[in-house]
């Protein structure tokens, strides 16, 4: 059975390398690993030892902490999922919502601004 912590360290090692633009192949090849240990890593299968863990950190180029960011907040949104379901609780777990926000931060500032009062008014609506 994953222990939530694992989880949680997992999915920051994805969001992380999705946000930079790598691979886990590529990943894997910087820690010296291979990309099979990075999905287990990620899906919280296999526990990420310490030492690990900092080369995983140097290779995406965040301090260790970054990966237990938020963590305290998590028990909270899982007691709260119930109530609102329309929403993923790891938003920027999904692939498709990271690849919409790296699309939205390369419009320039002024469109990004009509287009960021557009979606809200439509999810008004909706």
């Amino acid at each position: 059975m994953t222990h939530p912590v694992d989880v949680h360290v997992g999915k920051r090692i994805r969001h992380r390398r999705w946000l930079v633009g790598m691979t886990q192949q590529q990943l894997a090849e910087q820690v010296g690993i291979k990309f099979q240990q990075i999905q287990k890593y990620e899906t919280g299968a296999n526990r990420v030892s310490a030492s690990r863990l900092w080369d995983i950190a140097d290779a995406l180029d965040v301090p260790v902490s970054f990966f237990f960011e938020g963590i305290e907040g998590e028990q909270a949104e899982a007691e709260a999922a119930g109530e609102a379901a329309a929403m993923p609780a790891d938003i920027l777990g999904d692939k498709e919502a990271l690849d919409l926000v790296r699309s939205y931060y390369a419009i320039p500032e002024n469109q990004r601004r009509r287009l960021f009062e557009l979606a809200r008014v439509l999810s008004d609506v909706a």
